[in-house]
């Protein structure tokens, strides 16, 4: 996915055949204590992030001056995300909110308070208009963008739900928990559909860009593919060397990239 930074700090682990001088960069300056996550607007000429000094910044990309600071949460920040027209960010916290900011201004614009644990992971639907958050109170929360009002709770996971990702349609949504659990929601009337027990716990899940296919991967070195629409598993991919944090797939649904601490590996999936 785009927008997990912990993509990138590995990723620079795996290329050290290639000198630091030789690699241009921009370093980003003025959060004071750890960034967890970061997000590249639409048009690419921005970058959002969250850091644990409960703020979060908007970044100029080609100059890395900072653009706004979103000030307002009361705990540590654990993502910050785009909307898919770039006017917006909604961001998540352990303040148990997620909170919505205009860009242009850095107001916010709704609070969208409910849960009752840390909010772990959030996901504009593809048009903007809903907003899914994944807590650790073990439920996802469907929102109004515009209003902030919550429509529907997804509950039925055991242990905290980590992920969650619209479909590239935004007819589903794919929730993950930290018990091996991954499960998939109608967008509509947010029943559940299928779930998908595995040997790997859930700290990411997403959809293929086509569509059918799903990833989730975490706690364990395994990621598994399935069918978005039947639920069956497609593929177990195995023998990363590290516990993983983050699977995406690649733009034509053909490969995985898992990300660890020990490391980067892309799969070449079946046909």
């Amino acid at each position: 996915m785009k927008h997990v930074l912990c993509v990138a700090m590995v990723l620079l682990m795996c290329i050290g055949h290639v000198q630091a001088a030789d690699i241009p960069f921009i370093e980003l300056k003025g959060h004071t204590a750890t960034v967890f996550f970061a997000d590249f607007s639409p048009d690419g000429k921005k970058v959002v992030t969250a850091s644990f000094d409960r703020t979060a910044r908007i970044w100029n990309a080609e100059s890395g001056e900072v653009l706004r600071t979103l000030e307002g949460h009361t705990g540590v920040l654990r993502v910050a995300v785009f909307s898919p027209d770039g006017k917006t960010i909604v961001t998540a916290s352990d303040d148990r909110t997620a909170r919505i900011w205009e860009v242009e201004s850095g107001k916010e614009l709704q609070k969208l308070e409910g849960h009752t644990d840390y909010i772990w992971s959030v996901a504009f639907s593809p048009d903007g208009k809903r907003i899914a958050t994944a807590s650790y109170d073990r439920t996802a929360r469907i929102w109004d963008t515009e209003s902030g009002k919550a429509l529907q709770t997804l509950e039925g996971h055991t242990y905290p739900v980590v992920s969650v990702a619209f479909s590239p349609d935004g007819k589903r949504i794919a929730t993950a928990s930290n018990n091996c659990t991954a499960r998939i929601w109608d967008a509509e009337s947010l029943q559940m559909l299928k779930e998908r027990r595995g040997t790997n716990g859930g700290s990411s899940v997403a959809f293929s860009p086509d569509g059918k296919k799903v990833v989730a991967a975490g706690l364990s070195t395994t990621v598994q593919t399935w069918d978005a629409e039947s639920g069956k598993e497609l593929q177990r991919l195995e023998g990363h060397p590290d516990l993983l944090c983050s699977v995406a797939f690649s733009p034509d649904s053909k490969k995985v990239v898992a990300v660890g601490s020990g490391g980067i590996r892309i799969w070449l999936l079946a046909p």
